[in-house]
């Protein structure tokens, strides 16, 4: 993941702007009036982080949002579409809120992860549904062309994570403050791992200061100087 991006979309992935942007008078002849669709699409992003994509029906949708499926259909495009625009939305909100730790002036690399880990361990218990990592919560596990394709997506994003652990450890190294001889690739694989693991320790119900916990006994595998 190139520059200080921490979630870059994968390049494989499908367009959101292409697929769920309705032609003006579709959209106009379809949405409700007084509709919100940041409302909406946040609406959406919480259910599907909550119960994964394949058990997030139209119905559940329709409900929560409050509209008729055609009208859902006429803003958004398809369910595979919203899935996409509200994936989209979590990846911003998650480099807006936890993603700058990475990017912070003056930090070493090993108080870079620090701070980056005590945001998620919070953001994961301070979740009102508890429902950790979307990238790890919304996995689809059903059949088919476009569920082996949301996989892949889902996948790409979870690697432009690791890679962007591995800049900011190879950029340690160029600074110093990360043993040369360090094996960049191989940490930040761990520590990816680590993170997805604890989506799921969030999601049992650990409290902030037992993930915080796991994610410190992490960090002793951190190379000495």
């Amino acid at each position: 993941m190139p520059g200080t991006d921490l979630v870059s979309p994968p390049r494989h992935a499908a367009s959101t702007e292409d697929e769920t942007t309705a032609p003006a008078a579709r959209r106009q002849r379809g949405r409700p009036r007084g509709f919100d669709r940041e409302q909406a699409l946040e609406t959406a992003m919480q259910l599907f982080w909550q119960r994964g994509f394949e058990a997030t029906s139209i119905s559940d949708l329709t409900a929560a949002v409050g509209v008729s499926a055609p009208s859902l259909y006429a803003v958004f495009g398809s369910k595979e579409a919203l899935f996409r625009t509200a994936l989209q939305r979590y990846l911003q909100q998650f480099r807006r809120e936890r993603g700058q730790a990475l990017t912070t002036p003056g930090l070493s690399a090993y108080a870079a992860f620090e701070r980056l880990f005590d945001a998620i361990a919070d953001g994961f218990a301070d979740h009102p549904t508890r429902s950790g990592c979307m990238l790890v919560a919304a996995e689809t596990g059903g059949f088919g062309d476009t569920a082996a394709q949301l996989r892949e997506e889902l996948a790409a994003h979870r690697a432009g994570i690791e890679a962007g652990f591995r800049e900011r450890i190879e950029r340690g190294q160029r600074e110093g403050d990360v043993a040369a001889e360090a094996d960049a690739a191989a940490l930040a694989k761990f520590l990816s791992t680590v993170v997805q693991g604890l989506s799921i320790q969030a999601r049992d119900g650990a409290d902030a200061a037992q993930l915080r916990d796991v994610l410190r006994t992490a960090l002793r595998a951190w190379p000495a100087d």
